[in-house]
């Protein structure tokens, strides 16, 4: 449609008609199936079937003949052939999963997230669907939240980089194109700073940090097109974001220039009652609809009151008419008025669920998100050595995330699966030696709907059986980790080690053989003392998806060089979070003629992390040059290039992740001891050596200055390239 038709269509809505425009409803209201895809409180919704025509927009239903099924229903009493838009969340892949977002940071490329975007969007929209709840754009420091295993880890720059790839693997340049879902960036603002990584929580930050570190996701993904955005649950300054003017209004459409959809996230509109900052339903939907909140997901707050409100005088109904605009728009641009049904196909859905190219493409994101924590020489493999594989996740199918919802475990490569068809039979064992959570913990105290706990004596045989098999091997592989809906949302957690029954287990194996590697499977930065006490290797490993037991047999046996890196700290012990290493300077540092008792330290733990961000090691090694400079000035309007020689000094082929990092000495605010601000793959030959070259230029430069504006600021600079954050050798350049 042209513009002037939307326009004409908006004028001849009913006001009722108006806004049902802006509920959402959740797919169970059509087929009770729809009920397992709840995330949020279940507001026992009891709708007219009036009300039922002209809803907007339907939350979590997938499969081509159900969608086509409820679309052309709809339209059948849909007043003016409106149609639907079907939502779900499709995190990390529709039904072939890819590894979660935080180990697709891992990868340090961008590309391979861009490109399981893409396949994502063509199995989410073959099933029907219409827009991803995805990329989640939160910025995230502290590793006690759950959702961290949903972001792109710490960093403002590599978050960015994988929320712009994200967007644009979704849409494209035109989300009418066959294959192309609209993307919604998540969750504005700051839902990753959570007080004390609880999820829900208050967020308390001040506005420098908000605006130069956690803004900044959220502007790539505008950047990049996004064609929605989602509300976050907590308050800024003092107001649950569903309701804040300021936030929506003056910051995300007018700094950030966003123009699209913004939707509220579950049920969060009505929760600023909750909150003490609406009074009653009426009082929220006009404060939601004055922030420019378009659609209320899953609750009736804006079908209950915005009409009344409007017949009262209360709201303008032009105030409405802008956010139906805006959902008419997206409809538009989806093509949704010329083809309600877009490319939802059962044809398509079994050509494409799974397919090889796509499981090839998810093992491949999987080998590359992979970090190599620690190698005492025990990786990789030698298949001729007697391997006992122990440990809960050997053979193990659930390798997905929490927010795998639209996957199924059933796909999955397990361990066990994937080494069969490399290891002979007759020299490798497969036990699971304990289950992944300790017996009468994890229903009981982390409510986790996990399977049938085994009884003390079966746990106890388990053991036995792992025990006699380890003192059997040449090598042990462990399958450790936490279980996946240890992470995701609301599952925020104090202890942040793996299970004790688990730690126990590779305590006694490790007595009777210490040739231990560790496979880590987690969702989340976890305290790893223990397992990097006793473990001669640790291989960390995510929750990577449907292809992860190929992706871990191809890295443990060379195949597959490990190449990933750290996209988040690892602290020493939770009692240091948050810690990342963007940190700034204090006056009472580790500097030069600091050795006083009264400095900014622990005294019973070190500052640093145990792994630091950007780290990650390899079956070969590396040596990287001091940098160069071709300059040590730059001109507001010039540039300079910053290089290193990078050299394989191992007997391997390998990849390394040259990461730039650069530091503002001096200015009118405290700037950061290291900001990444390039980061670059460069895969060698044995001896092989290569110059790489990072270009530097002012726009590299700039920060929120004191006096509120974005620039630079004449001065010195420090320049470093490494492969990971703690790289000291730098040069410095001055800016004039």
């Amino acid at each position: 449609m042209e513009k002037q038709q939307l326009e004409a269509l908006l004028k001849e809505m009913s006001l009722e008609e108006k806004v049902g425009q802006l509920f959402q409803i959740i797919g169970y209201y059509y087929v009770e199936e729809g009920k397992k895809f709840i995330t949020g409180p279940d507001s026992g919704l009891h709708l007219s079937d009036e009300n039922g025509a002209l809803t907007g927009s339907v939350l979590g239903l997938q499969g081509a003949a159900l969608s086509k099924k409820i679309q052309k229903e709809y339209m059948e009493h849909q007043p003016h052939q409106i149609p639907l838009l079907f939502m779900m969340d499709v995190i990390h892949g529709m039904k072939t999963i890819f590894p979660a977002p935080l180990a697709q940071a891992a990868t340090f490329e961008p590309e391979l997230t861009k490109e399981g975007s893409e396949i994502a969007a063509k199995e989410a929209t073959a099933a029907g669907l219409h827009v991803a709840f995805s990329p989640m754009a939160d910025l995230v420091r502290d590793p006690r939240w759950g959702r961290v295993v949903e972001s792109f880890g710490e960093d403002p720059y590599l978050s960015s980089c994988f929320v712009k790839a994200q967007v644009e693997g979704f849409q494209g340049s035109d989300m009418k194109a066959p294959g192309k879902i609209c993307a919604c960036v998540k969750h504005f603002a700051g839902y990753g700073g959570a007080e004390a990584g609880r999820d829900y929580n208050t967020v308390s930050m001040d506005s420098h940090t908000f605006q130069e570190f956690y803004l900044k996701g959220y502007q790539a993904g505008i950047d990049a097109g996004a064609g929605m955005v989602m509300t976050s649950f907590n308050t800024i300054d003092g107001i649950p974001a569903s309701t804040n003017r300021h936030l929506m209004r003056d910051i995300l459409r007018g700094e950030l220039g966003f123009d699209g959809v913004l939707i509220s996230d579950f049920a969060a509109i009505k929760e600023t009652i909750a909150h003490g900052y609406s009074a009653n339903g009426e009082k929220a939907a006009e404060n939601a609809l004055h922030a420019g909140v378009d659609i209320d997901m899953m609750t009736t707050t804006y079908l209950d009151h915005v009409a009344d409100l409007i017949q009262k005088g209360v709201l303008k109904e032009e105030l409405l008419d802008e956010s139906v605009m805006r959902i008419l728009e997206l409809k538009n641009r989806l093509g949704l008025f010329e083809n309600p049904y877009k490319d939802a196909d059962e044809e398509k859905e079994k050509e494409l669920f799974l397919c090889q190219e796509h499981r090839k493409a998810a093992g491949k994101a999987a080998a590359r998100s992979f970090v190599l924590l620690k190698n005492d020489g025990i990786l990789p493999v030698d298949t001729e050595k007697k391997i006992a594989f122990i440990g809960p996740y050997t053979d193990r199918k659930e390798m997905l995330s929490s927010w795998a919802i639209t996957g199924d475990a059933k796909d999955s490569v397990t361990i066990r699966e994937a080494a069969e068809e490399v290891f002979a039979s007759d020299r490798t064992v497969y036990l699971q030696g304990c289950p992944v959570l300790t017996p009468g913990f994890g229903a009981a105290q982390l409510r986790l709907e996990v399977e049938k706990e085994p009884s003390e004596e079966e746990c106890r045989q388990m053991k036995e059986k792992a025990l006699k098999a380890a003192a059997e091997a040449d090598l042990v592989i462990m399958s450790l980790g936490e279980h996946f809906k240890e992470s995701g949302e609301a599952a925020s957690k104090a202890n942040i080690e793996i299970p004790e029954i688990q730690l126990e287990l590779l305590e006694e194996v490790v007595r009777v053989n210490p040739n231990v590697a560790v496979i880590l499977f987690n969702g989340r930065p976890l305290d790893l003392r223990k397992v990097s006490r006793l473990a001669k290797a640790i291989l960390e490993v995510w929750l990577p998806g449907t292809e992860g037991g190929h992706a871990i047999i191809d890295v443990l046996t060379g195949k597959e060089n490990p190449s990933g890196k750290l996209p988040m700290s690892f602290p020493y012990c939770v009692g240091q979070v948050p810690v990342y290493y963007n940190a700034y300077s204090t006056g009472r540092g580790d500097f030069e003629g600091c050795t006083d008792h009264f400095r900014s330290r622990y005294l019973d733990i070190p500052n640093e992390p145990l792994y630091p961000f950007g780290y990650g090691l390899s079956y070969t090694e590396f040596e990287i040059s001091t940098p160069e400079l071709t300059a040590d000035t730059l001109s507001a309007d010039g540039s300079l290039e910053a290089s290193v020689t990078v050299t394989n000094k191992g007997t391997r082929q390998g990849t390394e992740t040259l990461q730039l990092y650069i530091q503002d000495v001096f200015a009118s605010v405290v700037r950061p001891v290291k900001e990444l601000k390039g980061f670059r793959k460069v895969t060698l030959e044995p001896g092989e050596s290569r110059k790489e070259t990072f270009r530097i230029d002012e726009t590299m430069l700039r920060f929120l200055r004191a006096d509120g504006t974005i620039g630079s600021e004449p001065g010195t600079f420090r320049v470093w390239i490494g492969n990971s954050s703690v790289v000291e050798a730098y040069k410095e350049f001055e800016l004039q």
